[in-house]
């Protein structure tokens, strides 16, 4: 492949996909969809396919990891964003790891939130739909059969925990919304709005220590040398972060509040497929939104925000309380363990936790043909076709 922000090599024509789909993602019409409005559309453009039905939470994580990848020219996911949160997690379990994350991943929205399907969606340059023409759009790209790489999020919790974002991590407002919400799953989207609605009504603050590592300071600062425990585990080395029991690099900035109603670090410009959370442009590659709201903020102006998301206005509703700054790497401590962390759309236990962005780390299908600008020159992970047996 092409340096960063080069053309892409396209899927072969014809293609073979394997299709992992979720049956209860969503309002649970996941393969009733792709009956209707996937099948015939891959049917016309010469793209076969084995369909694989997930059973349970984790069971493409580990379908992945067995998976012999060669027999496939992508994967194709099916569902909410957890599924491909299930995914590339399992990619980057493997032995092979550096090789199954090359494997071109494709994501078709069915789920309660399809931020990045709706992200794609954005970066082809369609206007922003919902639902059945959401998914028509995501499938056509398939077809087309271009990609582009994708920044990949490392973390790395307290309790010891290595794990990859495909898309968010939230703490606070957003973070329980999604767990409260839960019991609403077959609304769809709506889960959401009504989520946010009983949330709203018993607002509350979180308290914790924000720090992170702005994108201009990357490029006049040299990264710290990577520590020793970092060298030993599997995936790529998070050059900007230090071991969490020591104090950031005297280069961060460290937020000086400690009560927050949310914090969200957000890859790509959506939130959910009706939350155009991040209008100002995408970020460099190797660089993520951060967004976070102090404590303070009335019910009244925080449900405006949200109601002016939808279109992307919520920047301009010039709130005091909200701050957006784009960053390489961040780290969140929790001072009370109050609330959870939703990553991708997946809870996990509130604890300490630091991440850091790798550049152009996979490739997705998308309509887009060039990858954002680099903050460094980073190379695009490599792609090769596979043998001609398996095409």
């Amino acid at each position: 492949m092409d340096a960063a922000g080069g053309s892409r090599n396209p899927l072969p024509r014809p293609c073979r996909v394997l299709v992992l789909l979720n049956p209860r993602g969503g309002k649970g019409k996941g393969l009733q969809l792709f009956r209707s409005h996937v099948q015939p559309l891959l049917a016309q453009a010469d793209v076969s396919f084995t369909l694989t039905l997930t059973e349970r939470r984790n069971h493409a994580r580990e379908l992945v990891r067995a998976e012999d990848l060669r027999r496939w020219d992508a994967l194709v996911v099916m569902s909410g964003d957890g599924l491909m949160h299930e995914v590339v997690n399992g990619l980057m379990e493997r032995p092979d790891w550096e090789t199954a994350i090359q494997k071109p991943l494709c994501s078709l929205p069915a789920g309660s939130g399809n931020a990045l399907a709706a992200s794609v969606n954005h970066y082809a340059g369609f206007e922003q739909v919902t639902n059945e023409d959401l998914l028509t759009n995501c499938t056509r790209l398939l077809c087309h059969r271009l990609l582009a790489p994708m920044d990949l999020l490392s973390l790395q919790t307290a309790s010891g925990q290595r794990l990859f974002s495909v898309l968010s991590l939230a703490w606070g407002f957003i973070a329980d919304v999604d767990l409260e919400s839960e019991k609403f799953r077959r609304l769809g989207e709506m889960r959401f709005t009504l989520g946010t609605f009983l949330r709203l009504a018993a607002l509350r603050t979180y308290q914790g220590s924000l720090a992170y590592l702005p994108v201009e300071t990357v490029v006049s600062k040299m990264p710290p040398c990577p520590a020793r425990d970092q060298q030993a585990q599997q995936g790529p080395v998070d050059a900007h972060l230090v071991p969490l029991e020591e104090a950031v690099p005297s280069h961060w900035t460290v937020v000086p509040e400690q009560d927050f109603v949310l914090v969200l670090a957000l890859l790509h410009s959506h939130l959910g497929s009706e939350m155009f959370a991040a209008p100002m442009g995408r970020c460099a590659a190797g660089a993520m939104h951060l967004f976070y709201v102090r404590a303070g903020v009335s019910r009244a102006t925080l449900l405006r925000l949200f109601l002016a998301m939808e279109k992307g206005r919520h920047m301009e509703c010039d709130c005091p309380h909200l701050v957006y700054v784009p960053v390489v790497a961040f780290r969140l401590e929790p001072k009370d363990r109050k609330g959870v962390f939703a990553v991708d759309g997946e809870l996990m236990i509130s604890e300490a936790v630091q991440g850091q962005v790798h550049p152009n780390y996979f490739w997705m299908v998308s309509g887009c043909r060039e990858s954002p600008p680099s903050l460094e020159p980073q190379a695009s992970p490599s792609w090769r076709p596979p043998p001609a047996e398996h095409l």
